[in-house]
């Protein structure tokens, strides 16, 4: 990680992404340097605008930003109607009821007919 914030370091102070500035950045740092991860990074950036995948970048939530979709100006959504939800979700059986004729309420068969077998 620090490869790519030593490359972020450099392209913010204006500075040419190359093997040389890159290895002094890290040192500078006292980051253990990569010869080959230096290469690769330089070899990877070599065509890459790193402004313009900075601000293509989505942004972070820091303190005081606002969530997606809160946009200044934007009407907000309507509120779910819970009411609404309230009547079409099913309701709890009433626990002082009589069970109904035609359920079956003794389980005694469903492990066998309790008699055991010898």
């Amino acid at each position: 990680m620090e490869y790519a914030y030593a490359a972020a370091i450099l392209n913010e102070l204006d500075q040419e992404i190359n093997e040389e500035n890159l290895k002094s950045v890290l040192q500078a740092a006292g980051a253990d340097v990569s010869e080959s991860r230096v290469k690769a990074l330089v070899a990877a950036l070599e065509d890459v605008d790193i402004d313009e995948r900075i601000a293509g970048a989505a942004p972070a939530m820091g303190p005081g930003a606002e969530p997606a979709g809160s946009i200044e100006g934007e009407p907000e959504s309507e509120p779910p109607d819970v009411e609404a939800a309230d009547e079409t979700m099913p309701q709890p059986a009433d626990e002082d009821a009589e069970p109904a004729e035609d359920e079956d309420t003794d389980l005694g068969g469903l492990f066998g007919d309790g008699e055991e077998e010898g």
